[in-house]
């Protein structure tokens, strides 16, 4: 498939028209959709104005901007200006926006063609992307597994070729997780690099590739220009992370993300044995998780919202003044610690996601190697313990089981240090290519 950055300079070049370009994504939709459900609202005559509207302006000598003319999908959790928008839920089944959000404006602005809406679960609660408006949406690889979530339909339009570009949102991997057991890229930013978003949810760019995601962040942060992705990593000390008791990983993972390290090494950097102090993480995640989701949905019907999302809005509005503080201040420390470790080590390694694709029927997974999960969400430590701490953090596709499935490699970096991140994963997939 070639990739959004290509396509970008054909078009520029007026080799190929946007009409082309879209037609060519329709070709992709109308052959994978039907059995994937990744695109759930599809909107074939918006995206054909608005790519005619694109080469009359290349006619004239025009480009609208960074994504001109470049096929994309709005996760539905994204409000859009006259595209139904239900956040995966029944409340919100028929809801037509008169608006915008700020992510999709500046997508917009930027010129890109709008195919449509990718499949999230309920309100974007959970890491497999079902939900009974429109269903499951399966994996790519193997339509028997879950694509993850909950951006799991972007991941999906983005691997089978139905988009060129994907913003995703993640909270607690909701961005990483997809991209990991899908094959492609995603970011979850600083948080306030992105408009939108909360102490703990985040909106980011997906792509095929890391180049493919610096050209949608570039436009979601609001830059002029997409800087360079070249850098040198000779001598550059990265942590390779270690075990760690509560955070179990399947053996595949660790041996297929392990196989990476050479990779790291091939570019200069001096890769070692370290991980962070995570202690309080696990705390301060769900409470400020639940306090959040009591803030944004304690309105809602209980008894017409899914269990899972149930169980937050109830644990939120049980939650103190004390409780949140206190929350509140062992995140400020968790940030402390993370700070003073990336003194010493510019990136952090260790994988997406702890599990490979499971059961497209199972809601989530309860157990690792033997040791039971009690919550939904234990078995996304791996990317969640990230979050908590305030930094960016990339999901690049690393190689994959032998069965055929993807594994993600997830690269950390130092707040507010999205695009070193960005830079080391695009050297690390150059390495892979050779």
């Amino acid at each position: 498939m070639t990739s959004a950055r290509e396509l970008s300079r054909q078009l520029r070049a007026r080799e190929v028209s946007a009409r082309e370009v879209l037609d060519a994504h329709f070709d992709a939709i109308a052959r994978r959709n039907p059995e994937l459900n990744a695109i759930v609202t599809f909107t074939p005559e918006l995206a054909r104005a608005q790519a005619d509207a694109a080469d009359r302006a290349a006619a004239r000598g025009e480009f609208l901007g960074l994504l001109h003319g470049l096929p994309v999908a709005h996760k539905d959790l994204q409000e859009t200006q006259g595209i139904r928008t239900t956040f995966g839920s029944p409340l919100f089944a028929d809801y037509v926006p008169a608006f915008d959000t700020e992510i999709v404006r500046r997508m917009k602005a930027a010129g890109c063609v709008c195919v449509g809406k990718t499949n999230t679960p309920e309100f974007g609660a959970g890491s497999q992307t079902f939900n009974p408006v429109f269903g499951k949406t399966r994996n790519p690889f193997d339509t028997s597994k879950t694509c993850g979530g909950s951006s799991g339909g972007a991941a999906v339009a983005l691997a089978t070729g139905m988009i060129a570009l994907a913003d995703g949102s993640d909270t607690g991997g909701s961005l990483r997780n997809p991209a990991s057991f899908c094959g492609v890229a995603g970011l979850r930013t600083t948080p306030g690099l992105a408009p939108g978003g909360s102490l703990l949810t985040v909106n980011g760019p997906m792509g095929r590739d890391c180049g493919d995601v610096g050209l949608l962040l570039a436009v979601l942060a609001g830059w002029k220009e997409v800087p360079s992705l070249e850098r040198e990593f000779a001598g550059t000390r990265v942590a390779w992370m270690g075990d760690i008791p509560e955070m179990p990983f399947e053996p595949v993972v660790r041996e297929v993300v392990n196989r990476a390290r050479v990779r790291f090494e091939t570019l200069g950097c001096l890769v070692e044995e370290a991980t962070p102090d995570f202690e309080d993480a696990d705390a301060a995640f769900r409470v400020l998780r639940a306090y959040e989701f009591y803030t944004l949905h304690g309105d809602k019907p209980l008894d017409r919202v899914k269990e899972t999302v149930r169980q937050e809005i109830e644990r939120g509005a049980t939650l103190t003044p004390e409780d949140i503080a206190a929350a509140h201040l062992q995140r400020d420390g968790l940030m402390e610690r993370t700070r003073f470790f990336h003194k010493t080590y510019e990136f952090l390694i260790l994988p997406t996601v702890q599990v490979t694709p499971f059961d497209i029927d199972q809601p989530y997974v309860n157990s690792i190697n033997g040791l039971a999960l009690p919550t939904y969400i234990d078995w996304m430590r791996s990317c969640y313990y990230i979050s908590i701490l305030g930094v960016p953090a990339l999901s690049v596709p690393c190689g994959f089981t032998p069965e055929g499935l993807p594994v993600g490699l997830q690269i950390v970096g130092r707040a507010g240090a999205d695009w070193n991140v960005l830079q080391l994963g695009r050297a690390f997939e150059q390495v892979i290519m050779i």
